[in-house]
């Protein structure tokens, strides 16, 4: 570790007495220094591999892998054991497979899951609850609730029959009436709803074989994101479509992204939806952005000949809305497959974990890339990149990344075989936590950090209606300040679902009172009033709680909850 120098810790010990226990963590904690960003290690040990990662409203995060591959390194609560009869290591297990990780306190709390999770998909319902669906085996047709709780008496809540088909490595979606829709997953060309809909249950969607390549497949865990028009964006292999899912009616089909090359698992891209703006106009604008991947080929080079191919340096853009879109392809600083996409409160995009070479699946990824890459949507093409700090444990097949309300990037996970393997492999199972911190949180940029004062977190919002919120910055305000709503990720196997940054319009920002603050060494501190617009309808942004920030010179405050409805 590095030294820490008295300078250093007379700082953190000044800065003690004026800030709150989290700016603590944040700016005192020893981690790799560089610009570009900042590395936390967390905790060395989770107790299991963290393959499926939810944020929660109480700022606890859902961390699970899968129940059939011996025990794990943390004992379920209470000393209990679950019976495990598809278990080929373990027929009787008393280790838990989920766990829930408390952000402020920087715990772990074991937790029960009863079938199999492995390679499953969710989302968090207007709520709160996280509503987990499919798996292999004994988990392929459950429904698995977790409502959250500020004590650490809940725990997973399970339907034996939850879902109408076996889902394996499909998506999630909430939708504007705060359903889900669950799409595709191995050998599935169709799509559902949770809760169940009356019949018929299940709908088909011929896209998804015409985008399965024999022998590869490449159309799983599709990339979807609800349109502003309410319709969905459905990604598969290397083109997409926009689905009216009410009538099973396949409103546009997109052009394939140039060069024919595959982005979904398991070439696995990622893709995110960009920052929606203007939220008050007439016509709102869509785009998303695919980036990352494997060739074409690229698996079964790597499965049946031990060839591990070069990935795809390369992102396409997409304006969806567009009458006659097109795909804008850029190239990335670094090629890049099993990356993680995290759209950042400020809304830049942070593309982080993965390998350079080979494909997902057991064993078939290569050459681990440690440092992420800044992507600002709003630059020119050629100026939208910026390489990060590195870290240096490999986040290979099975790796995750989340956003949390402190503007930290949480990344766990990493497990590229079939069991715990921890000895004598190129990748072992990785068990560690750590945090990601992009430079807007930074010290040097501490005075331009907004804090929210009004309203509380956790307030309830409506749509179409005028919201002020209170913020203090010691240092210069510029206009616009923004506000933004980050919906929570689903993330798993380099998908985040659910994932949507919504900029609000700005009514006005005036200044309201300054204070001299003698304890601060002639420092003084404003405080400002913004008033926005929330989103006009679900269609823009489904019900929910939000993650909402205050942005000053794209330095964001730390979020509070808000839950639109």
């Amino acid at each position: 570790m590095a030294r820490v120098t008295f300078s250093v810790l007379q700082s953190c010990l000044s800065f003690l007495l004026f800030s709150s226990f989290l700016q603590l963590l944040l700016t005192c904690h020893v981690a790799t220094a560089a610009g570009g960003g900042r590395w936390q290690l967390l905790l060395r040990s989770v107790g299991i591999s963290a393959m499926h990662m939810q944020l929660l409203r109480n700022d606890r995060v859902i961390m699970f892998d899968r129940t059939d591959f011996g025990p794990s390194n943390i004992s379920l609560p209470g000393g209990n054991c679950r019976s495990n009869p598809n278990d080929r290591v373990s027929k009787v297990d008393c280790t838990a497979h989920s766990v829930e990780f408390d952000v402020i306190s920087n715990g772990i709390r074991p937790l029960t899951v009863q079938s199999n999770t492995w390679c499953s998909s969710g989302s968090v319902m207007p709520d709160g609850t996280l509503v987990q669906t499919g798996g292999d085996l004994d988990g392929e047709r459950r429904a698995r609730l977790f409502s959250p709780c500020f004590s650490n008496d809940c725990d997973w809540k399970e339907l034996e029959n939850g879902l109408a088909l076996r889902r394996w490595y499909a998506s999630n979606h909430i939708l504007p009436d705060g359903s889900q829709i669950i799409v595709g997953g191995r050998g599935q060309f169709n799509f559902e709803f949770y809760p169940k809909t009356k019949d018929p249950n299940v709908y088909n969607l011929p896209f998804l074989a015409q985008t399965n390549d024999r022998g590869s497949e490449n159309n799983l865990y599709p990339f979807v994101f609800l349109n502003v028009d309410g319709n969905l964006f459905v990604f598969a292999n290397n083109r997409a479509i926009l689905l009216d899912y009410n009538k099973n009616t396949v409103v546009k089909t997109y052009p394939a992204i140039p060069g024919g090359d595959p982005r979904s698992y398991p070439s696995t891209g990622s893709a995110v939806l960009l920052p929606l703006k203007n939220l008050e106009a007439i016509d709102v604008e869509a785009e998303v952005l695919v980036c990352g991947g494997a060739p074409r080929g690229a698996y079964e080079q790597a499965w049946r000949r031990n060839n591990f191919i070069k990935a795809l340096n390369t992102c396409a853009r997409i304006r969806i809305t567009d009458p006659n879109p097109q795909w804008v392809v850029e190239s990335m600083p670094q090629a890049r497959v099993m990356g993680d996409m995290t759209l950042l409160p400020n809304g830049d995009v942070l593309i982080i974990n993965g390998g350079a070479s080979g494909t997902a699946a057991w064993e078939l990824g290569r050459d681990p890339i440690f440092a992420p890459d800044l992507y600002r949507p709003d630059n020119p093409v050629g100026s939208r990149f910026e390489t990060q700090n590195p870290n240096t444990i490999p986040r290979m097949y099975h790796s995750t990344a989340v956003l949390l309300r402190d503007g930290r990037v949480l990344v766990g996970g990493s497990n590229p075989h079939a069991f715990y393997n921890f000895t004598g492999v190129l990748f072992p199972t990785e068990l560690s936590l750590e945090a990601f911190l992009p430079s807007y949180l930074d010290q040097q940029f501490s005075n331009l950090r907004p804090m929210i004062t009004s309203p509380k977190s956790q307030v309830k919002i409506k749509y179409n209606m005028k919201l002020k919120l209170k913020f203090t910055v010691s240092g210069e305000v510029k206009s616009p300040v923004k506000v933004t709503m980050v919906f929570p990720s689903f993330t798993t196997h380099s998908f985040s679902m659910n994932q949507r940054v919504l900029v609000l319009d700005n009514i006005k920002t005036p200044k309201i009172w300054d204070f001299f603050n003698f304890l601060r060494k002639g420092k003084s501190t404003s405080t400002y009033e913004v008033e926005v617009k929330t989103p006009r309808s679900a269609n823009i942004a489904p019900p929910g709680y939000y993650m909402m920030f205050v942005v000053n010179q794209d330095i964001p405050s730390e979020g509070i909850w808000v839950q639109l409805q």
